[in-house]
């Protein structure tokens, strides 16, 4: 099953939760449950503009980007926490107009119920995204699961103090509850901005990966071979790795492109998906440019 299938069904269940949500709170007049309804139309927007930014991530290279397009997943999870960001304002600020103007809440056993069926559909589809988030190494799908895992927790939340308030009389209760749902969801959009960010500025690959590329570089180290100047960087799904690999200076080209192309393959066994550029060099040879850094510093 492909990533866009995924995010399609996170719209379908964004729809179905749109739906019961809205109608959960026309039902009740909670502001409770009417954030929750909020975050339903984040969630929609959200998963229509990581279908679109994946569609562009798996397009192949070309002339104007030959390294791919894989940074638009980024694009998706950071577009993803604008909006929840905005969701939040608009949560706060019903929720400081019922605080100041309280009104009793009607039919809350059936609000609530509708609550619950639309979590049990965020909560099946969450798990689904976080899933294929690992099989395919995607940030989109990641982003896309944690929100509406979050979405989850949030409505069982809401629901638990809602049915309190006519159990008090704390009609107080309902707008605090929304004021809390504001601030939730405020850390999870912080936190997805902050991914975004860092890997739109070329994150290296994780330390298990470099470890991992460290040891095959390690054991074929051997014949005058040497390795230097590792980078590593993520763009999404997309993982890439660039070196020097010094060779004596007596072999001849064919045999040194043979070693080269070995050390390749070993890495790509080791780090699945990795794509690998290895300039070859001469033993005791650094590239100009690189040896003016070293002089300046």
């Amino acid at each position: 099953m492909k990533v866009a299938h995924y995010l399609r069904a996170s719209i379908a269940a964004a729809v179905a939760t749109i739906v019961l949500k809205t109608a959960a709170w026309w039902l009740t007049g909670s502001v409770g449950l009417l954030s929750d309804a909020m975050e339903s139309f984040v969630n929609l927007a959200a998963a229509v503009f990581a279908l679109a930014m994946v569609t562009i991530a798996h397009a192949p290279a070309d002339e104007d980007h030959p390294f791919g397009h894989g940074k638009a997943e980024y694009f998706s999870s950071g577009f993803e926490g604008l909006l929840i960001l905005g969701a939040a304002l608009a949560i706060l600020w019903a929720a400081v107009q019922r605080l100041l103007l309280p009104e009793p809440l009607d039919r809350l056993g059936l609000g609530v119920a509708l609550s619950m069926v639309s979590s049990a559909i965020n909560g099946g589809v969450a798990w689904m995204l976080l899933r294929a988030a690992r099989e395919h190494d995607s940030i989109a799908l990641e982003a896309d699961g944690r929100h509406l895992m979050t979405d989850v927790w949030t409505s069982i939340g809401v629901a638990a103090g809602v049915l309190l308030v006519p159990l008090t009389g704390w009609w107080w209760l309902d707008p605090l509850l929304a004021i809390a749902v504001a601030l939730n969801i405020t850390r999870e959009a912080w936190g997805l901005l902050r991914r975004s960010i860092d890997g739109l500025m070329d994150r290296a690959l994780s330390e298990a990966e470099q470890a991992a590329i460290r040891r095959v570089l390690a054991e074929h180290v051997r014949e005058g071979i040497r390795f230097d100047h590792l980078r590593t960087r993520r763009a999404a799904r997309d993982k890439f790795c660039q070196f020097h690999m010094h060779v004596p200076g007596r072999w001849s080209l064919w045999l040194a492109a043979s070693r080269r192309a070995a050390v390749e393959r070993a890495l790509s066994q080791a780090v699945p998906g990795l794509k690998v550029t290895i300039e070859l060099l001469p033993q005791s040879v650094e590239p100009a440019g690189l040896q003016e850094t070293q002089e300046q510093a």
